[in-house]
């Protein structure tokens, strides 16, 4: 079979350190070569190259998504209403291509919860999306597990999890009223009775129990499991943390990366111990947490935080990028918040995360209107999986820069 040969010209493609123009070849799913501006001779004589025209746009690495809940939403969009898990992974995925993810880490609750988070649902939500990418996938899917530190049954499903490598990377998280994303006990209790659809006393009798069950939680067993994730190549995250006692744990854990901290002070001091810092995509388009907590932006001036994920809302991550620019941060920093950075916080930046020979052609074409960022194409593994034909009315035509 004849391989196949692409290339990407007339494009403003955003290296780590710098934006060129120029053309991008691909082999087979491979970026073979970048080519810098004066070279489309080379490919004009290589009559098996088909070409994709940039026209003059931004080509940047597909981006990463290390945190994101739609696959929860997809399945249950309102309280006590389940959809067919292969209808939710098939629709989602449509929409994560046209928002120009090209790995996504499904992030699933471990919790012992209802619903969407549900434990047998939770393993059946996992089974699905590892049988069902195997057969057929417009882009990378993996699962990032949400452990529940207080779900104290759940620590022999984690453990079984991760020795089957069902899972692709981890985190510890604790909701237990009165610390953590929900010091006033009344939000938690307001935000799960709007989630679930549950009565007052019922929440009420889960947060009694989760209260007594962080008393419990044992540090040794949850230590070794991260270390036996680790031998099996799955990292691990904290979840808003907002103590350095809670970094320093992580640490002792071997993690990576702390999820969505609090407070500034916590991200501050999780930077200075070489951790990777993640903060939402949302907050920063809103310039506000949803629970008024450190606003992200605050975080990215302020060198405390690298990675940028979706947390809730995959549209939300490319005109985040963009949205940065306009805060004074380099084009370059940003693009990297959702590609490389993620990509060394997972261990995989040896594939993907930048535009180089020999890494996957997980690639993107935004083009700039009216200061917005709008996606053109989608490609993984050098197939088009998006393409947007849309022609701008009253705009002129873009001139060609290389």
């Amino acid at each position: 079979m004849k391989t196949k040969k692409i290339c990407i010209s007339n494009a403003q493609i955003i290296l780590p350190d710098k934006v060129v123009k120029g053309h991008i070849l691909i082999e087979g799913n491979r970026i073979s070569e970048v080519v810098e501006s004066g070279f489309l001779r080379r490919v004009k004589d290589c009559p098996d190259f088909s070409v994709i025209d940039a026209e003059g746009c931004y080509v940047m690495p597909g981006m990463i998504d290390l945190h994101s809940d739609a696959i929860e939403k997809e399945i249950q969009p309102r309280p006590n209403t389940l959809f067919p898990i292969n209808m939710a992974f098939y629709e989602l995925e449509k929409k994560l291509a046209v928002s120009g993810i090209t790995t996504m880490y499904h992030s699933l609750s471990l919790s012992d919860e209802w619903g969407v988070r549900n434990t047998d649902m939770v393993i059946s939500v996992i089974n699905s999306i590892n049988r069902l990418k195997k057969a057929r996938s417009m882009i990378n899917h993996k699962i990032h597990l949400r452990y529940e530190l207080t779900f104290l049954g759940g620590v022999n499903i984690l453990e079984s999890l991760i020795k089957d490598k069902s899972i692709d990377f981890m985190s510890y998280m604790d909701h237990t009223p009165g610390q953590g994303q929900f010091k006033d006990a009344e939000a938690l209790k307001n935000f799960t009775m709007q989630s679930y659809g549950k009565k007052a006393a019922e929440v009420d009798a889960i947060m009694d129990i989760t209260i007594e069950n962080q008393t419990r939680i044992d540090w040794f067993k949850l230590t070794s499991l991260a270390k036996l994730a680790k031998t099996n190549g799955i990292r691990l995250a904290s979840h808003d943390d907002d103590t350095r006692d809670k970094i320093e744990t992580l640490l002792e854990c071997e993690g990576v990366l702390s999820e969505f901290p609090i407070n500034m002070e916590t991200a501050i001091y999780a930077k200075s111990r070489d951790l990777h810092v993640c903060v939402g995509a949302p907050n920063i388009i809103r310039g506000k947490s949803h629970s008024n907590n450190m606003k992200a932006i605050d975080a990215i001036t302020n060198n405390a935080a690298d990675i940028v994920c979706s947390d809730y809302l995959p549209s939300a991550m490319l005109p985040a990028v963009f949205h940065l620019t306009r805060e004074g941060i380099n084009l370059n920093e940003a693009v990297k918040m959702v590609t490389l950075n993620p990509a060394k916080a997972l261990g995989i930046d040896g594939q993907v995360g930048t535009i180089e020979a020999g890494k996957c052609a997980d690639l993107i074409i935004v083009e700039m209107h009216q200061d917005y960022p709008l996606l053109r194409k989608t490609l993984v593994g050098g197939n088009t999986v998006f393409q947007s034909d849309f022609q701008i009315l009253n705009t002129a035509k873009v001139e060609n820069i290389c």
